[in-house]
């Protein structure tokens, strides 16, 4: 009885020494480069007999070295892989402990970039503030960061302005203001390559983090360089118009375990032409039309831009980030030369006259935006971010004007010349904090402050020409000084709870403005104190249906130029003057909105604006000059309804298509009347975007949108038809784009406007320069290596290591 359990026993620990033998045996081997260099972070991974029966894994250490233990005596497959190199795979028959030495991985011929980017369909993503274009890898990335904006959803973009619907858009890029004029930010995302670009977001509902006078926002979204080592590409457009232009760039990045370098320049040679056809019919004191100008004007604009664009991070440590961005656009030559003949004739077009306008410019100017940032992290997952912004801005217009009239039988009865002369230098500061508070997974709250100082000099002297000497026109000469000041303080809160999620926001600005005439001895100041709240809620009221609801305050300030009470002339008959007696415009903006069925969205919005700042051309009946300038009106409404649908009809085409259907009112009254009009217009875009062939390295885009009739600034716009049509082709083994762009396809892109109203009474035509077709090439180069420090890698990248292993 004894002797059994023993025997059993023995028996047991006879076994338990066998499997532990058994089960001791190890594969070990160190993992090195091309240079012999040890490569960390290798996945190491055994599997028993095939691919798909996983036994086990590990991953090499700072020396490149590795060792799984506790191996039976079998057949096993060992693959070693790392994101950049080709992977090594060998089958072994496992007899004992065997050490495979030095394995060497060979990167593959191929840039980790090409190997991990799969062409894509733009996508569009609707959330209750904003809608989200995302266009990365897609055929709208090799062409300009303007020709993004002209396929986004929502935006339109006409001459000199960038509008959501009917409202004007403030841009930033990553969530920071590009502090530039419409004609310089049109100047600048026309010729900054739009490779870099992930998604464009069009908010209509900007959180209270962002300026109060941004009522309606673009931001572009640039994407992140999560890849270490060093890439860059080179690209260059040729664009056919009326006359060629040019663009041509390089982009740069680099990033290991402590910096992140992005560097972008480009260089833009282009000549812009312009036609157009003017009426205007001039009022005698009894109200009845006495006189018709009919003009025909020639616009030819000729610049060369240099563009440059630095991202520059420096992490510190795991928590702390020195981030330094800037963008300088610096254009050393700009020609504007305009050619006028006008006729004017009496209502039975009898001849009473002519003359002709010639208008020569040319501008220097640049303009360098530089903002230092720097973001702590805490344990909780709260930040703590300190920005600084400066931007510097200078300008330099030399002008002449000649003129030759002519009597009614097209005699030359006499002329005219001047000069002018205007400079511009204006400076920017900002400073702002932000503390973000995550209170869980569900609820977050943002507090911040942020001040601002724009401060700009500007002076302008005209010149007559009289003889051979140059006489100073005192009435036309001036110096005029900007300074404004605003101190804002906001706050955020969400929570999403259940089905429902809300969004509340908060922003105080306390403003003080003084704007001052020296020549005039004019002194403007406006000091105003306000509140800007917003709101969102949505609920989730099925699995495919969810409803919410919006609400946004916001305040439109005149700039600087717009104060600025000097007189710009683009003839002796038509002039642009400044209104220094303009006050800001406040907008409500209500939406409600449906989502369902994951195809469909259904929104109604009505917007209130007080005082909307307009620019208008008026013209004087007495002295037959045409003035344009900005003035308050006293009421504008826009409402409207808005459908979408959203749709891939197969893996490889995405459908999406939108309507709204819109009115807007406007009212002023002026000196002498009372204005009112009313205009229903339909805007509506369709596109189409294809991946093809069996690679997806084919990509088409195309971009129908329709704006009906509309009214702007109290003049009517007639129906316009935008159209673009892209592809690009992957070539060189991927390393290679190839593209082709056409816009204008139908010639329905022309501008024409009417204005009637009062004893007002003018039109105009204008044969835009926008029948393009461009062909674009981008190479693509670089070490795309990983570094040796998967430590210091953000939870996102450390996410896309995993998919790419």
């Amino acid at each position: 009885m004894i002797i059994i359990p023993r025997l059993y026993l023995s028996a047991v620990l006879f076994a338990l020494s066998f499997v532990g033998i058994a089960q001791d045996f190890s594969i070990s081997g160190k993992v090195v480069d091309a240079n012999n260099n040890p490569i960390e972070f290798a996945n190491v991974v055994v599997f028993s007999g095939t691919e798909n029966d996983f036994l086990k894994g590990t991953s090499t250490d700072e020396f490149g070295f590795f060792k799984l233990d506790d191996l039976d005596s079998a057949n096993y497959l060992i693959k070693i892989s790392y994101i950049g190199f080709n992977p090594f795979e060998q089958k072994i028959i496992l007899k004992g402990n065997l050490n495979l030495k030095t394995i060497q991985l060979k990167q593959i011929s191929e840039r980790l970039s090409e190997v991990v980017v799969i062409a894509k369909k733009p996508t569009i993503t609707r959330k209750p503030d904003r809608l989200i274009f995302n266009i990365e890898n897609t055929a709208l990335t090799e062409g300009s960061t303007l020709g993004v904006l002209k396929s986004t959803p929502g935006v339109i973009v006409s001459e000199g302005s960038i509008n959501i619907k009917s409202a004007p858009a403030t841009v930033f890029i990553n969530d920071r203001r590009v502090q530039l004029t419409s004609a310089e930010l049109i100047q600048l995302l026309e010729s900054a390559p739009a490779n870099s670009i992930k998604s464009v977001e069009v908010i209509t509902n900007p959180p209270a983090s962002y300026d109060a006078d941004s009522g309606s926002v673009i931001n572009i979204v640039m994407s992140k360089n999560l890849v270490t080592g060093y890439r860059g590409s080179v690209q260059t457009n040729y664009t056919q118009g009326v006359f060629p232009r040019y663009n041509a760039g390089t982009s740069h990045y680099f990033k290991n375990n402590k910096v992140n370098v992005n560097v972008n320049y480009n260089y833009t040679n282009k000549k812009i032409n312009r036609d157009q056809d003017d009426r205007v019919d001039f009022f005698n004191s009894a109200e009845i039309v006495d006189e018709i100008w009919t003009s025909n004007v020639n616009r030819n604009s000729s610049s060369e831009s240099h563009n440059l664009n630095l991202n520059f991070d420096y992490y510190l440590d795991d928590k702390n980030t020195l981030s330094l961005t800037s963008t300088g656009l610096y254009t050393p030559y700009f020609k504007y030369q305009i050619k006028n003949i006008t006729n004017i004739t009496d209502i039975n077009q009898n001849v009473e006259g002519a003359f002709t306008a010639d208008n020569l410019s040319r501008d220097t100017k640049y303009n360098i935006g530089t903002d230092l940032i720097f973001r702590h992290d805490y344990d909780n997952s709260a930040s703590l971010t300190f920005n600084g912004h400066y931007t510097v801005y200078n300008y330099e217009r030399n002008q002449n004007v000649f003129s030759n009239f002519f009597d009614q039988n097209n005699n030359f009865t006499n002329d005219s010349e001047f000069n002018t002369l205007a400079n511009q230098d204006t400076q920017i500061f900002s400073g702002k904090i932000d503390y973000n508070l995550p209170f869980n997974d569900n609820s977050s709250f943002t507090v911040g402050l942020k001040y601002s100082n724009i401060v700009t000099e500007s002076d302008i002297t005209k010149r007559d020409i009289i003889g051979a000497s140059e006489v100073i026109d005192l009435n036309n000469t001036d110096a005029f000084n900007y300074d404004e000041k605003v101190i804002a303080g906001y706050s955020n809160f969400t929570k999403s709870w259940d089905k429902w999620d809300i969004a509340l926001g908060l922003r105080v600005e306390q403003t003080n403005i003084k704007g001052e005439s020296l020549s005039l001895l004019e002194v403007n100041t406006q000091n105003y104190l306000n509140w800007f709240p917003n709101a969102s809620i949505s609920h989730q009221l099925l699995e495919d249906v969810s409803i919410y609801a919006t609400y946004k305050r916001s305040i439109a300030r005149p700039s600087y130029t717009d104060l600025n009470p000097f007189t710009f002339f683009l003839n002796e008959n038509n002039v642009v003057l400044g209104n220094p007696n303009l006050i800001p415009a406040y907008r409500d903006h209500y939406k409600i909105g449906t989502s369902f069925l994951d195809y469909f969205t259904i929104e109604a919005y009505y917007m209130n604006y007080d005082g909307d700042i307009v620019e208008l051309p008026r013209q004087n009946n007495a002295t037959n000059v045409v003035e344009i300038t900005p003035t308050n009106l006293d009421n504008k409404v826009d409402f409207g309804f808005d459908f979408s649908f959203d749709y891939y009809p197969t893996n490889t085409w995405n459908l999406y298509f939108a309507t709204s259907f819109f009115n807007v009112s406007e009212e002023v009254n002026f000196n002498d009347g009372f204005v009112e009009l009313s205009q229903w217009s339909n805007y509506s875009v369709l596109q189409n975007s294809f991946s093809m062939l069996e690679d997806q390295s084919l990509n088409v885009n195309l971009t129908l949108t329709w704006v009906g009739k509309s009214l702007l600034q109290l003049q009517t716009k007639e129906d316009q038809l935008f159209s673009e049509f892209s592809i690009s082709k992957t070539v060189l083994n991927k390393k290679g784009v190839i593209s082709l762009a056409v816009e204008d396809i139908f010639n329905f892109q022309d501008q024409e406007t009417l204005l009637r109203y009062g004893n007002q009474s003018s039109g105009s035509f204008v044969d835009v320069d926008n029948r393009l077709i461009k062909l674009g090439f981008r190479y693509k180069f670089g070490n795309t290596k990983l570094s040796t420090n998967e430590r210091a890698t953000s939870a996102e990248e450390r996410e896309r290591l995993k998919d790419l292993n």
